[in-house]
């Protein structure tokens, strides 16, 4: 059986990729022209240069594959406008179903995202039942995460379509070249000092979040969301727990919500007289101060998730940033 991965230089597509061939399934990974391949070096897969916007390029990439993992996005926090995202985004999800669907593709994972349901707290944290919130609908990354597995799961109920939707929390893991989450580890590498805002993420191996992906293709029930996360923690914590790992960064300084607030407030009264995105405006303030905590618990239970220490999610991390000469 051969799978396509959309995105599949990306952090999670990379791994997939590996772990797939591990299973013995062929893979072919699409990707744009002139993207880093750093990521998959190594991987024996067959790559196919194309964008995912082009519906000539779909048709080529799908053609004897049964399985489509589509995990590419414009998956950036700034700016904050949704006409930024909803191209590659919505645009391409709603191209890539309807050539999956004209290619009889036996089954189809669409990689969403935690953001596409509304967080809880530790004790109580968000389900694939919590609502999308009124703050997430300000994130133009968030509105469109959350409009392209709206999209997905009616085009399922529409066309019987064998789709179903895995939604990851903050993944770290090896093969990050961008980088992207793992800038997190690179902003704190070696730091005497680090400041440290109040709010907190569901954090996940991204193994793990392959390994489910692998499970959702093989027995995840079409229509069905499935959250695959790991473990909540605040900032604090989780810069606690890289301490232990690599001893950096050596001291906290928790940021009061106010400083926050205010840096938020300027950012985006420099973006109102500029017309510029700020990387820090109103909006990312107060996502970057929530308690994003999500649970987990059903793909525990339906799809057998791993649950990785995240020690080992940020040792994994920082020894390929060393190998690759990226830690500062």
């Amino acid at each position: 059986m051969k799978v396509l991965i959309t995105g599949a230089n990306g952090l999670l597509g990379s791994n997939l990729a590996r772990q797939l061939l591990k299973a013995n399934y062929g893979v072919r990974a699409m990707v744009r022209e002139n993207s880093n391949l750093q990521s998959l070096a190594g991987a024996d897969v067959e790559m196919f240069r194309g964008n995912v916007l082009d519906a000539r390029d779909l048709k080529k990439a799908l053609t004897g594959c049964q399985v489509v993992v589509h995990a590419a996005a414009n998956t950036t926090q700034w700016p904050s406008d949704y006409r930024f995202y909803q191209p590659m985004n919505v645009d391409g999800t709603r191209l890539l179903l309807n050539e999956s669907r004209k290619a009889g593709i036996e089954r189809f994972i669409y990689v969403g995202s935690a953001n596409a349901f509304g967080p809880g707290s530790k004790e109580k944290p968000g389900t694939e039942k919590s609502p999308f919130t009124h703050i997430q609908r300000q994130s133009g990354y968030m509105q469109s995460k959350y409009e392209a597995q709206q999209l997905v799961l009616e085009f399922h109920q529409r066309h019987h379509f064998p789709a179903v939707v895995v939604n990851p929390t903050f993944m770290l893991g090896k093969y990050d070249a961008k980088p992207s989450s793992g800038q997190l580890l690179l902003m704190a590498h070696k730091k005497q000092l680090m400041l440290c805002p109040p709010g907190g993420k569901n954090f996940v191996h991204v193994e793990d979040v392959a390994c489910g992906i692998i499970r959702a293709i093989e027995y995840g029930t079409p229509g069905e969301c499935y959250l695959l996360g790991g473990q909540n923690l605040n900032y604090d914590e989780f810069f606690r727990k890289m301490k232990s790992v690599c001893g950096y960064p050596k001291q906290l300084i928790r940021l009061p919500k106010p400083i926050i607030s205010t840096a938020g407030w300027a950012g985006t009264f420099y973006e109102r007289l500029s017309g510029n995105p700020a990387r820090l405006n109103l909006t990312n303030a107060r996502l970057l101060m929530a308690e994003n905590y999500y649970s987990p618990e059903k793909a525990i239970r339906e799809l057998q998730l791993p649950q990785t220490p995240v020690e080992q999610a940020i040792a994994e991390a920082l020894e390929w940033f060393g190998e690759m000469g990226k830690l500062p």
